[in-house]
């Protein structure tokens, strides 16, 4: 498995700010997240500057799309978003008008996992009608009621879908290579590098853990079936 990609996750409801935080954590990323809070606040104009600022970096534009699919999701793609997000908790339909718009862009739909009960089935389906990622998420009021993502993360890996697993909730330096050992293809970090004295530095950490982590994870959970079976 290739060495997951590193999205930081910007929820500042601050347009300085959040562009701030973007050049900081640039370097050691993959991929800029706009979060939802900071997204409903700044709108179309902090994705276009976004963009324009780091069009070498994937921008990943967390609308959690619940309804009208296609028509939520198209001016964000015009305004420069790679990747946005539609909730698994939404109707099929809705799911599907969000992979369609992405594919007619050439750009990516996320299927946000978040809250729904079955996840297993959720995930198929979505996988089924194309979409490019789904998203184990474990939400900022669950993390305080002291529940994590690493459980589901493990499941979903598991089922073997023809599509790319990014994992989200509470993932700091302590925890990173667990997370990378599992096998996601993109880990989300928030408040482990925006909420740090130091942004670049906890960033630069969190890239050299990964980077560490995947070197030594002999490619993650598949990695380890393969071997046991001799592949």
């Amino acid at each position: 498995m290739a060495k997951p990609l590193i999205q930081v996750a910007l929820d500042s409801l601050d347009y300085d700010q959040t562009l701030a935080l973007a050049r900081q954590a640039a370097p050691y990323v993959d991929i800029i997240e706009i979060g939802t809070p900071c997204l409903k606040v700044n709108g179309l104009a902090l994705v276009k500057a976004m963009k324009a600022q780091h069009p070498d970096k994937l921008l990943f534009v967390d609308l959690k799309t619940m309804d009208a699919g296609y028509y939520e999701a198209e001016p964000f793609f015009k305004a420069g978003a790679d990747i946005t997000t539609v909730l698994g908790t939404a109707d099929m339909g809705t799911i599907k008008g969000v992979v369609d718009v992405a594919k007619a862009y050439g750009k990516q739909a996320q299927v946000d996992l978040i809250n729904v009960e079955d996840k297993a089935a959720v995930a198929a389906e979505a996988a089924k009608i194309g979409a490019h990622i789904i998203g184990i998420h474990t939400g900022i009021d669950q993390q305080l009621a002291g529940q994590t993502p690493f459980a589901d993360l493990g499941a979903l890996v598991a089922q073997g879908l023809p599509v790319k697993v990014s994992v989200a909730g509470g993932i700091k330096q302590s925890t990173v290579q667990q997370v990378v050992k599992a096998g996601p293809s993109i880990i989300v970090v928030g408040g482990a590098i925006t909420g740090s004295k130091s942004p670049a530095t906890a960033a630069r950490e969190i890239r050299e853990l990964v980077d560490a982590a995947a070197g030594e994870s002999g490619g993650g959970l598949f990695g380890w079936v393969k071997k046991l079976f001799g592949g």
